[in-house]
């Protein structure tokens, strides 16, 4: 049986997207900035962080994938790259959770060959558990410890993306010994 804990409300959500996109707007004043949304997980965010930024921007989407449920492959793969040309440009990727760092490590990578004049990353979640390689969070809207959260665009095998607020994932054993 799935249980889910409420961890991170709706309304706070809401509240640190405004703020980060204040600050990100203030930061940017007169750059050519592009958000890039890492998919699936950070649609929702990259939305409302959109619309709450004040400065011109664009946006593009980038897709990766290396979750098997709430295991990580280790493997990275890509299955979309950009349609723009960032050279030059301000990259802030947008991504829902830094959790092992390999992800971003290999997009950092990638967006380096293409020559921007930046990069930096904004995440509605920093989550330090299993941080495997060390990333620069620039923009951090919730920090936690541990847990396998789901909501807000973060899924479990596809599921919970589409819940409003941030909830911890339990397992429970209903068998009886």
């Amino acid at each position: 049986m799935i249980k889910l804990i409420p961890v991170i409300s709706s309304q706070d959500i809401r509240n640190r997207v405004e703020e980060i996109a204040a600050q990100i707007s203030i930061d940017y004043m007169d750059k050519d900035l592009v958000l890039v949304g890492i998919l699936k997980g950070s649609f929702i965010f990259l939305s409302d962080l959109t619309r709450a930024i004040t400065i011109d921007h664009a946006i593009d989407l980038v897709g990766t994938s290396s979750y098997i449920g709430t295991d990580t492959t280790g493997i990275i793969e890509f299955t979309k790259k950009l349609d723009i040309d960032i050279s030059g440009r301000h990259i802030l990727l947008i991504e829902d959770i830094v959790d092992t760092g390999n992800t971003l490590a290999a997009l950092i990578q990638y967006f380096i060959s293409l020559h921007p004049a930046s990069i930096k990353i904004c995440t509605l979640i920093d989550k330090k558990e299993r941080r495997e390689l060390t990333v620069t969070v620039d923009y951090a809207c919730f920090t936690i410890e541990k847990g396998f959260i789901v909501g807000y665009g973060l899924d479990y095998n596809e599921k919970y993306r589409n819940l409003p607020a941030i909830f911890d994932l339990k397992f429970e054993d209903t068998s009886t010994a």
